[in-house]
């Protein structure tokens, strides 16, 4: 056994430890959170071996880095999530290439995105919402989720799954009720589309909180894989290194 692979089964244990005792303290089961790994701006050597320890589900936030990860781990059938913020011109490519968009936060994405889609299962969409209400920050206003949704199911070759959130970086209690407020956006949203199931909130160093809140997706990048490189790709720039 390598000392990459030894780090990385240590580190994955150590996660899975984590969510299972969070899991027991709100009363719930450990299969009832799934685990995203974020892989943004790791080798694609590192997703590799994280797959070999059982890990299938990966987070990128940058449409051509994942691609060219997607090309050499072919063999491996991965699940490929985009969790970072989207360009227009390149929806159709992303729709073509991933089973998830965590991202989605404007409706003139979606004809694209149907259109990128065809052929293939539906993809998996979650709203991203702002509930911070932060200018610079990605989501739509809780008010919008509504409308956004009722846009998402309109579309052939698109799936409504719920909803995301990347909080304020303030202190634990303030992400804490902004995990709750996004539940409770969660369940009304619920009401009107009965179909939905995923609640994607929480990264390495708050997923305890957000499991508490109710989060069934959690996004994992540095728990799992250490320091983030540099990215060689200066023109993307990274706009959220908090998972």
């Amino acid at each position: 056994m390598s000392a990459n692979h030894s780090i990385a089964k240590q580190r994955l244990c150590a996660v899975l430890t984590r969510i299972e005792t969070a899991c027991r303290a709100a009363g719930r089961h450990p299969d009832s959170v799934r685990l995203l790994a974020v892989s943004k701006a790791q080798p694609a050597q590192a997703i590799r071996t994280l797959a070999g320890l059982g890990q299938r589900a990966f987070g990128e936030n940058y449409v051509q880095e994942a691609l060219a990860k997607e090309r050499e781990l072919a063999d491996l059938r991965l699940e490929w999530h985009l969790i970072g913020p989207l360009q227009s011109n390149k929806a159709r490519l992303a729709a073509a290439h991933f089973d998830w968009l965590h991202s989605l936060d404007r409706s003139k994405l979606l004809p694209a995105l149907s259109e990128g889609r065809e052929g293939r299962p539906p993809l998996n969409v979650l709203i991203q919402v702002n509930v911070d209400r932060e200018p610079s920050k990605h989501g739509v206003a809780p008010e919008a989720i509504g409308g956004l949704a009722e846009a998402v199911v309109r579309h052939r070759g698109l799936r409504l799954r719920g909803l995301m959130t990347i909080p304020a970086p303030l202190d634990l209690d303030h992400r804490r009720r902004a995990f709750a407020a996004l539940a409770e956006l969660f369940e009304r949203l619920r009401r009107d589309h009965p179909e939905i199931d995923t609640l994607s909130m929480g990264m390495s160093d708050d997923f305890e909180a957000a499991i508490a809140e109710g989060a069934n997706l959690i996004r994992i990048g540095t728990a799992l894989f250490g320091s983030r490189p540099v990215r060689r790709h200066a023109a993307e720039a990274d706009t959220e290194s908090l998972h």
